[in-house]
């Protein structure tokens, strides 16, 4: 079942970036940049597999990883494809909020997957700092690509601000679901340690 969503997700992801690029007179897509999106959001659908066909490990493919790899831009491309971001005044900062959850549990699911175990608050610290990283990162590139001498470079900085919290939220999300899934694992539970033994006298 995890598998037929993740194909289905990948041909949605595809399929919507090839509309955008087919019809980029459409309003919605209007500065949207969707035929460099076509390949920087759809090497997520291709990501995962190449690496498993190129080290061919010995272990069921990480479907769950490779779903929430590409579900932000997923739901990134289908909110530009129905115009929400125009359309809903509060769509784009629930976006900023639910696109980090998948975003950083992908990575936080490949540590518990395929990284030595490490202790459970020193994982979900991991998993909060990369999102926190991953998401200064994408705003940096998108003042560059989309604000900078634009209109709204004067009213950038506050919502920025705001962008930032709310996708620390979704990162603080994500890093508390990876961390109960690595204290299921067991890998990562804690082992008792046993009492030692009185020496005899």
């Amino acid at each position: 079942m995890l598998r037929l969503v993740n194909l289905a997700a990948k041909a949605a992801l595809i399929g919507l970036l090839l509309f955008a690029v087919i019809r980029p007179d459409l309003p919605q897509f209007a500065g949207k940049a969707m035929t460099a999106r076509l390949f920087t959001f759809g090497f997520s659908a291709v990501l995962l597999p190449l690496v498993w066909l190129v080290l061919r490990p010995k272990r069921p493919y990480p479907h769950a990883i490779d779903l929430c790899l590409v579900a932000p831009f997923l739901l990134d491309t289908a909110g530009n494809a129905l115009d929400l971001y125009g359309a809903v005044e509060w769509f784009d900062d629930a976006m900023h909020y639910l696109n980090w959850v998948p975003w950083v549990t992908a990575f936080g699911l490949a540590l518990v997957t395929f990284a030595p175990p490490i202790p459970r608050w020193a994982l979900f610290g991991v998993v909060l700092g990369f999102g926190a990283v991953t998401h200064i990162l994408w705003e940096l590139g998108e003042f560059v690509t989309f604000i900078r001498g634009g209109p709204e470079e004067a009213t950038a900085y506050r919502d920025t601000l705001g962008d930032l919290t709310l996708s620390l939220c979704g990162s603080l999300t994500g890093a508390l679901i990876v961390t109960l899934v690595a204290s299921r694992s067991p890998s990562y539970r804690r082992t008792s340690p046993s009492p030692s033994r009185a020496s005899p006298s």
